[in-house]
Parts: C-alpha cells; structure tokens; sequence
C-alpha cells in the first residue's frame, strides 16, 4: 500500500505564513477532494474488497431475515399458548400452566447442572489436562474485521472445549490492545476457566519453555502424537496470506520447537494446509478423544477445503470460504458464550 507524501507544491506540515484564512480554504479544499486523501488500491484489491463487501451485505441480511423469523416464532408460539387455554375449562388451564411450569423448572435445573459439570471439567483439565496456547500476538497486523473473526474463533474453541468430556487446558497469551477489548465484549468472558495473559508465552510459561511446540504448517517437523508435557501454541492470526511463514519464523527466533499436524498423510488439501484457529483446536480436541489422525482430520476439515477433481478456481474462493466459514461461526454463537449461574 503506497504511503501518502507531503501535498503537492509545499513541505510537509502548513508554513508559518499561512494565515487562518488559508488554512480554512485549504480545509475546505481537502473536504471537496476526499479521493485525493486516499490510497489506490490495486484491481486485485479492489476486486476482494467488492467480494468482502457483497459477502458482509448478504451476511447482514440474513441476519436480519433470522432475527425477524425468530420474532414470527416468537409470536406464533406464544398465540398457540394463548389460545390452548381459552379452549379449556378453568380447573384444566390451571394443570396446563402447572404443567409448563414445572417442565421450564426441569429444563432450568438440567442447563445448571450441565453448567457445573463443565465447570469441574474445565477445572480439571487446568491440572491435568493438555495445555493448549493461543498466541494473540499479532493483533497489530490485523484489520477490525479480522480481528472480530479471531475473536469469534476463540469462543467457539472455549465452547467446543467445554463439552468435551477430557477438555484440554486453555490460554490466551499476548492478550492486550484491540484484541483485549473486542474479548471483553463477549458476555461471560470474565467467567472463562481459561487463562488469560497480557505477557507473551515466552513470559508467562519461561520456566516451561524446552516443553513448547509452535504449531505451524511450515514446520519440518510432523507432529505424530501430543504429549501431556509438552504445550502446544496456535498462531491467533486471519492472515488472508499475507504473512506466510511468520509464526515459524517467530519460533525459530525464539528458540522453540515446532510442528505441524500430519495432514498430508491422511488427505490432499485444495490449497494450503493453513488452518482457522478453532479448526486447529478442534482437530486436537478430537485426537485427545480418540487417538486417531485420520478420524480427527475429517471431522473439522470442511469438505471443500479437500482436494477435488474439480478444484481449480480454489483460490480465488478463498474469501468466499473464509466468510462462509465466520457465517458459521456466528450461527453457532449462543453456544459459545459462558453461561454464568446467578449463584456464582
């Protein structure tokens, strides 16, 4: 992206002898030109952002059709109540009332118990379970959109975690700046049995740091089997291929292992073997269930990241998948937010 220099005829900065009323009409030109403030982008660029943009406007309208089916529901369904007990007598609407209560009772004594046994869970694996990072480092080379869909990545990882019978353990490291704040704004967040460091990994786990293995699919090195000791960091970044090679490179200079998944022994990917945060947990979530690659890999990767006959124009579908993906994510949603007992 070209950086924009001092305007044209002049220096930098305004000139001593420009009087207000200079300034003024300099203001006001600048106000009747804003094109000429902006950078030009390239037709490449151009062409993504025009995608982006068709794929939020048709995401915001399905949004809007969602919510408006779920008031219609809403509706239908309270209508239906109503009119089941103008149908009755008096003594049996009185039983029907009764019943619903006791059933909404049930159902909200279940969500509680199914709350604390994801609790113990959670607090289990912060002893013994497989310690997983999420280096949240690199939020100075992300856009607020991109930033917004790690953030959504990250709650559906904690509640893919939290209903695992063995949950592994957890971290948010470098967590500060934008990226701080957009996961402030998650409802319960505060509640998450997770840990959560402004430090680096390097800081906050510096006694343990021969156990750390940076998970990157530019590693050399294939990742055959997870080990208890060890602990695992995934790089928190929507890099839209931008910063290929980064997260190996911050490992090396480090000094740390790395690794990556055993993809290629298993299945041919359409494009690249780079995966979204939450699939990664997700696929290590599935191995500690079953011990088994193969099973893992073809119960997160999407099917149309897998190789086809038919997969040329892969690439140029990228962005679409990555939206298409988030629209998923967002679906998912209620389910990724901690729900916090009034008793706590």
């Amino acid at each position: 992206m070209p950086e924009l220099g001092p305007q044209d005829g002049g220096e930098a900065g305004v000139p001593p002898e420009m009087t207000e009323t200079e300034k003024s009409q300099n203001d006001q030109n600048t106000l009747d030109k804003p094109d000429a403030a902006l950078p030009v982008l390239s037709k490449n660029a151009q062409k993504k952002l025009a995608k982006q943009q068709r794929f939020e406007a048709k995401k915001a309208e399905k949004k809007a059709a969602e919510k408006e089916q779920k008031r219609r529901d809403t509706e239908r369904k309270r209508k239906e109540w109503e009119e089941s007990l103008a149908s009755v007598p008096e003594e049996e609407r009185e039983k029907l009332v009764e019943s619903r209560r006791i059933l909404r009772k049930e159902r909200m004594e279940k969500r509680s118990q199914e709350k604390e046994s994801k609790r113990e869970r959670l607090t289990l694996a912060r002893e013994q379970g497989q310690n997983v990072v999420v280096d949240l480092q690199f939020s100075h080379l992300m856009n607020p959109n991109e930033i917004h869909s790690l953030v959504q990545q990250i709650m559906y990882c904690y509640a893919v975690n939290g209903r695992c019978d063995s949950p592994a353990h957890l971290w948010l490291t470098g967590c500060g700046g934008e990226m701080e704040k957009e996961l402030k704004r998650i409802p319960g967040f505060d509640k998450w049995i997770i840990e959560k460091e402004n430090r680096s990994y390097i800081e906050a786990l510096q006694d343990r740091k021969e156990n750390l293995v940076y998970l990157t699919a530019d590693s050399d090195t294939v990742l055959e089997e997870l080990d208890l000791n060890k602990i695992y960091v995934i790089g928190g970044l929507v890099d839209r291929n931008r910063w290929k090679g980064i997260t190996l490179k911050k490992a090396q200079e480090q000094g740390i292992q790395t690794a990556k998944l055993p993809i290629g022994n298993f299945m041919k990917m359409s494009s690249s073997q780079v995966l979204t945060v939450n699939q990664v947990v997700e696929i290590l979530l599935k191995f500690l269930e079953t011990r088994d690659w193969k099973t893992s890999f073809f119960a997160v990767i999407p099917q149309r990241k897998r190789f086809q006959a038919d997969s040329e124009g892969n690439a140029e579908d990228t962005i679409e998948n990555e939206y298409e993906q988030n629209d998923d994510l967002t679906a998912s949603k209620k389910k990724c937010v901690e729900e916090v007992p009034s008793n706590s």
